[in-house]
C-alpha cells in the first residue's frame, strides 16, 4: 500500500488533527463571513481564540497560541487595520499594551462562541453526549502531553 493511501485509510495523529482543524476553521470563518466578518482568515484565529474581552498582552496570546511573538504581532496589526482590535496602555504595567477587542471584535467574538458552540453541539449528538465529553477530553489530554514535549 502507497503512503498517500494509506494516509487515507488509517490516518495518524497529524493528519487526523489537521483534518478536525481545517473542517472547523472553514465553517467557523465560512459562517463569520456570512454574518459581517468576511475579512477574517483562519490565521487570525490565533490571535483571535485568546483573546479576552477586557484585553490580553501580546505575550500571553503568542504563548497560549504556541506561535512566535512576531508572528501575532503581524496578526494584531492586521486585526487592528481590520478594525477588531485596538492596543491600550495596560494599567498595571506602563510599559506594556493590552490588545483590547473593539465593538467589531466582540462582535466576532460573540458570534464565533455560538458558531463554536453549535459545531460542538451538532458533534455531541453525532457521536453522543457522553462519547464527545470523553473524546474532549482524551483530546485534551493528547494535547497537553504533546505540548509539553
Amino acid at each position: 500500500m502507497r503512503r498517500g493511501e494509506r494516509k487515507q485509510t488509517d490516518p495518524d495523529l497529524g493528519v487526523l488533527a489537521g483534518r478536525l482543524l481545517f473542517a472547523v476553521q472553514d465553517e467557523l470563518f465560512g459562517r463569520l463571513a456570512r454574518e459581517g466578518h468576511p475579512d477574517l482568515r483562519p490565521q487570525h484565529g490565533a490571535v483571535l481564540a485568546y483573546l479576552d474581552a477586557e484585553g490580553s498582552r501580546a505575550t500571553d496570546l503568542s504563548r497560549f497560541s504556541g506561535l512566535h511573538k512576531q508572528v501575532v504581532g503581524k496578526l494584531i496589526d492586521e486585526l487592528e487595520t481590520l478594525g477588531y482590535v485596538e492596543r491600550r496602555p495596560d494599567p498595571t504595567d506602563r510599559r506594556a499594551k493590552l490588545i483590547v477587542p473593539t465593538e467589531r471584535g466582540l462582535d466576532q467574538m460573540a458570534r464565533s462562541d455560538a458558531i463554536m458552540a453549535d459545531l460542538e453541539q451538532s458533534a455531541a449528538t453525532a457521536v453522543g453526549a457522553a462519547a464527545y465529553a470523553e473524546f474532549k477530553n482524551l483530546l485534551r489530554t493528547v494535547t497537553a502531553h504533546q505540548r509539553s514535549r
